[in-house]
């Protein structure tokens, strides 16, 4: 089966429901909880990231820029069955040549952590990806001192395939390929 190009696809992300947790298109709603998921100096030291120091005001004018602007990315708001927003998802830096992108994921709403909403949202957005796209390997990459990150992509079949150190940072680089499709038997 031929799958269609990524960018054949409506630009915004449609609606993907796992187990745990639904991955929908990013918001104006979300503003709130993404402002004080990035002044979380945890979640930022998670991430290799500086918690933002602006006002609400100056983060919701860039916010709602780069909600409606156009890009090659595509961004996803994490809530679990019954609509609480605990998290965010993208893929971006999409290689239409290589078949390959990037993801991230945050789950920002520490009462989610190890309870396995993570690994339902990856596998739920893989399983979209790998169904629905023509790409072919996803990789990503995490801190190599975020141990429980690691293991949450593990879990969910990444292997590690790198290591980039950017400033006083080392990262660890894992991926994913798409999994073989079964061979039709033939009478």
């Amino acid at each position: 089966m031929r799958r269609p190009s990524i960018f054949s696809a409506p630009t915004r992300p449609p609606l993907l429901t796992g187990s745990k947790v639904k991955l929908r298109p990013k918001r104006l709603q979300d503003a709130a909880n993404d402002y004080s998921w990035r002044r979380d100096a945890e979640l930022c030291r998670l991430d290799a990231a500086t918690p933002i120091l602006c006002s609400f005001e100056e983060f919701l004018e860039n916010y709602v820029e780069e909600l409606y602007r156009p890009n090659r990315s595509y961004r996803f708001a994490i809530e679990t069955l019954d609509g609480r927003h605990i998290g965010n998802f993208s893929y971006f830096n999409i290689d239409e040549t290589k078949k390959e992108a990037e993801i991230g994921i945050m789950i920002g709403d520490r009462a989610y952590w190890n309870r396995g909403y993570g690994a339902d949202a990856l596998l739920t957005s893989l399983n979209h990806i790998f169904s629905q796209t023509n790409l072919r390997r996803i990789h990503l990459k995490t801190l190599n001192c975020n141990i429980r990150a690691q293991k949450c992509f593990q879990k969910c079949g990444f292997t590690t395939c790198g290591q980039l150190t950017r400033g006083d940072h080392t990262f660890i680089i894992m991926e994913i390929h798409r999994p073989a499709e079964p061979e039709r038997q033939t009478k």
